[in-house]
């Protein structure tokens, strides 16, 4: 796309490509006035007497706009909710206990290049390749996982105890 011979070079607007009209230069005061006074204040989130005055005395005290729910009704959703949470956070985990230093994990396979690992404070502690790392000065953080435990949860899954492709449910799939 080559430049045109008579496009300003000092930062004006130009008008429609036809008409050769430039404008001047870039306002942004006064872009700002003309936009308000083409399409007036959206002041969404009025916060004084009118609509929203009406909307709390239908609602209750909250200063939401979705109404509240009643005391058994919300206990239910909170109840729902943390199901939901937990299902989300365990769905498919199996414990397995490292050969090497017994520590527990949870794990889940994903498929034989994903494996899900989730890692306690107590198993971080204790682990015998971690513990050798912090020794020498480093940051286990750092490391992408444990050898000893990846033989470990090879073992599981050659014994049966953990599925080489997890059947679980995803945890969004209600």
């Amino acid at each position: 796309m080559t430049a045109r011979k008579d496009a300003p070079d000092s930062g004006r607007i130009v008008g429609p490509a036809d008409s050769g009209q430039i404008v001047g230069p870039a306002d942004v005061d006064q872009l700002a006035r003309s936009m308000l006074l083409l399409h007036g204040v959206h002041d969404d989130d009025d916060h004084g007497d009118g609509e929203v005055s009406s909307l709390k005395e239908t609602w209750g005290r909250s200063w939401s706009k979705a109404p509240s729910f009643g005391d058994a009704r919300a206990e239910a959703l909170r109840e729902a909710t943390a199901q939901d949470r937990e299902r989300y956070l365990t769905s498919g985990l199996v414990s397995v206990d490292c050969r090497f230093c017994h520590v527990t994990v949870d794990v889940k396979k994903l498929g034989p290049a994903h494996t899900s690992v989730q890692w306690n404070a107590e198993a971080t502690q204790r682990c015998a390749y971690f513990a050798d790392i912090r020794k020498s000065g480093g940051d286990p953080a750092r490391e992408k996982s444990c050898p000893k435990l990846a033989g470990s949860i090879k073992h599981a899954v050659a014994e049966g105890c953990l599925e080489e492709m997890s059947s679980a449910p995803s945890p969004g799939d209600g």
